[in-house]
């Protein structure tokens, strides 16, 4: 187990969470449709790779011509809908989210709306208040979007926000937001992870509210 560094000094208006990869585990599925999905439109998983994180429109977008963006996106949508068999909550998450029951949390996914809620029913995970999907912003990860919106609903200056989160696109949208940022190792090597603290999981972690706002720390 690895320090938090300069989080431990801090005092944070709210906490941010990714979803898939940060607080549930949806990987088999996400591969399952996505494997799908590519061999329909000849893609191969190489060129897939390297687009973790983002809006499954933006990808589209990024891998096929204009022509087959609408059909290509509707298909991806529903392969992904109606496929969220063996989605399970990640270590930590359930603890995580509890600790901040009472503090300034929201989850910013590159989900659009009715997936996030398929996936988060899937796993029996009890969101927060607040849930950012891509429906809800311009422009999804690695557009700090996602993360101004969680902060402005909650009330809150982005700067004093942590992000938590799994894939180097999401922490780029963080940074771009102004965000402190902790990482988590569940689907990226530690060394492709830029943040300013990067643990295994939430279960290494604690979020302790205070009068100020929260803390975070590493459990005993």
């Amino acid at each position: 187990m690895v320090g938090l560094g300069r989080l431990t000094d801090e005092v944070f208006e709210a906490v941010l969470f990714d979803m898939d990869g940060t607080l549930i585990d949806s990987t088999p599925a996400v591969l399952r449709a996505w494997t799908t999905w590519m061999e329909e439109f000849g893609l191969s998983r190489d060129q897939l790779g390297r687009h973790h994180g983002r809006p499954s429109a933006e990808v589209v977008r990024a891998l096929l011509p204009p022509d087959q963006h609408v059909t290509a996106t509707a298909r991806i949508n529903s392969l992904e809908l109606d496929d969220v068999h063996d989605i399970v909550v990640l270590p930590g998450a359930v603890d995580a989210l509890a600790d901040l029951r009472d503090a300034r949390s929201a989850i910013a996914t590159s989900c659009n709306g009715p997936l996030a809620q398929a996936r988060i029913a899937a796993a029996g995970l009890v969101p927060p208040s607040v849930l950012i999907t891509v429906d809800d912003v311009a422009r999804g990860k690695p557009a700090p979007d996602p993360f101004l919106e969680a902060a402005r609903r909650l009330g809150v200056d982005p700067q004093r926000c942590l992000v938590v989160e799994d894939a180097p696109k999401g922490l780029e949208a963080a940074h771009a937001a102004g965000c402190f940022t902790l990482a988590v190792v569940t689907t990226t090597a530690r060394t492709d992870l830029d943040a300013d603290a990067v643990v295994g999981d939430l279960s290494e972690v604690a979020f302790v509210p205070v009068e100020d706002g929260i803390r975070v720390r590493l459990r005993a």
